[in-house]
């Protein structure tokens, strides 16, 4: 019998091991863990083969995603919701696609990709933890009001839209496929 294609790609599936019932707060913070450790799982033991680019003229690789998901990471729960000063790290108006432009096959920008990701997750991780209830608000110049329930949910959307991506960025490195 041959394997399904999500059965190929493999990997650590406790990452999905969480209730599927109970306090919202929770199955929220779950689901999106399970979605940035998918990330993670697609990027893995790749080196510099995470610069690779989807097909010409797309700069979509699996290290740009990495870099744009800590400057979403970053805009949501800093900016918007904590409210500070924290332009975006890859980004900016004058190169508004630096998160992928930026992304090349070098150890150091691969390093210095995952230590903002790893930076990001853990100030959103811990902004949510501390946060009294998720109707906190931040204000955002595109949606206006945005409670931390909306950015929780919408930060699970991003995530499981770029894994997608991030599906057929694998499979065309290395013949990876699935989960």
């Amino acid at each position: 019998m041959t394997a399904r294609r999500a059965e190929l790609f493999g990997g650590d599936e406790s990452r999905f091991d969480f209730p599927a019932v109970g306090d919202e707060r929770r199955m929220l913070c779950d689901v999106l863990g399970a979605q940035r450790a998918t990330l993670e799982l697609k990027c893995a033991d790749l080196g510099t083969d995470l610069a690779v680019r989807a097909v010409e003229p797309s700069t979509l690789s699996l290290l740009g995603l990495v870099r744009h998901l800590a400057d979403v990471e970053r805009r949501w729960f800093r900016r918007v919701l904590a409210g500070q000063d924290a332009p975006p790290r890859f980004s900016s108006a004058a190169d508004p696609d630096g998160d992928f432009d930026g992304a090349v096959p070098d150890p150091a920008v691969i390093a210095a990709a995952w230590d903002a990701w790893r930076d990001e997750v853990a100030f959103a991780d811990a902004f949510t933890a501390a946060a009294p209830h998720l109707d906190v608000e931040g204000r955002d110049g595109w949606r206006g009001p945005v409670s931390l329930r909306w950015v929780l949910v919408h930060m699970i959307e991003e995530y499981a839209q770029h894994n997608g991506h991030a599906d057929l960025l694998r499979e065309r490195i290395d013949g990876a496929r699935g989960k």
